[in-house]
């Protein structure tokens, strides 16, 4: 070989060598990039209840801008989209997500008997591959009588289950606090024990549940649900005294306050769940308008404080 043909030999065999090296570089920066997406944790969704002011192609914008990854979408009356009009509606609403970067992850319905509303909402949903649903309320009615509603309510949730099932849509049912069933995680446990994980799901609530049990019972009822856990949602709140009764008793209420500043423990809510290996969407609440809120928040307050919220809880995602 000549010298000038072994120079230009050398020369070619260097860039082919730093050619590859780039190559594997980029591909280490890949596959490193595929990791990091892939631990990325828990999807933070944003609940649409505090922002149906605003059009849904709006909200998504919003919702990309401080940094959620979808939607939990109002379907139930009052609602982003009335149940009646969700064949026509809600195809919509998730092309308005896609168009934005987002998911519809999962529907708040008021669903809590099957019926023929119920049934349009379920196909649409399976059809546009939502595959959870947020049930309805059952009230705690009568003292005396819990029992008895319990078992009225396993009666309901076991038709519900038989209604979603051939659509592929699993219904889960929201922990809330007060007269509600259920109003605590044990208490819904004991509704869903004898029903299978692939039939219904668990939505657990870290204020709710601490709301109802206090220092360690929300923490026993994670445990409990592990295998049925399908959702959470994302609030937090504190306590403040009102007036005093008759007799002198100090009388409390609960306010919403940012998720940081509450009575529940959140990193360790959510360390739980991960213990439990839930990695699933958690859902931002952001419920900061009205009387219960620690301030009465506009719709522009609110996406100012849960874009603060979202930045707080991704910290332990």
């Amino acid at each position: 070989m000549s010298q000038p043909n072994r120079r230009t030999f050398l020369h070619q065999t260097a860039r082919t060598g730093l050619a590859l090296a780039a190559g594997a570089t980029v591909l280490g920066q890949s596959r490193s990039a595929q990791a990091a997406e892939a631990k990325t944790g828990n999807p933070l969704a944003v609940f649409s209840k505090s922002f149906q002011d605003r059009p849904i192609p709006e909200v998504c914008r919003i919702f990309k801008e401080i940094g959620a990854d979808g939607l939990d979408l109002t379907v139930r009356p009052g609602g982003h989209i009335a149940p009646e009009n969700v064949a026509e509606e809600l195809p919509a609403a998730v092309q308005a997500a896609q168009d934005a970067g987002l998911k519809v992850y999962f529907l708040t319905t008021a669903i809590t008997e099957p019926n023929a509303t119920s049934e349009k909402l379920l196909a649409t949903a399976s059809d546009l591959g939502i595959d959870r649903i947020k049930l309805g309320y059952y009230k705690y009615k009568k003292f005396g009588a819990m029992a008895q509603e319990m078992d009225a309510v396993k009666k309901q949730l076991a038709a519900v289950i038989k209604l979603a099932k051939p659509y592929g849509v699993l219904p889960c049912v929201h922990i809330h606090s007060g007269k509600s069933i259920p109003s605590h995680g044990t208490h819904l446990y004991e509704l869903i024990k004898d029903f299978a994980p692939e039939d219904i799901g668990a939505y657990v609530d870290p204020q709710h549940m601490t709301k109802e049990g206090g220092i360690d019972g929300w923490r026993q009822g994670l445990d409990l649900l592990g295998p049925w856990i399908a959702l959470s949602s994302m609030k937090n709140f504190a306590w403040e005294k009102t007036d005093r009764d008759k007799y002198g008793q100090q009388h409390w209420q609960t306010i919403n306050v940012p998720v940081a500043d509450g009575v529940c423990p959140v990193p360790k809510f959510i360390e739980a769940l991960h213990a439990l290996g839930y990695n699933g969407v958690i859902s931002m609440h952001s419920e900061y308008k009205g009387r219960h809120s620690f301030q009465n928040l506009d719709t522009d307050g609110c996406i100012a404080q849960t874009a603060k919220d979202i930045q707080f809880v991704r910290q332990f995602v």
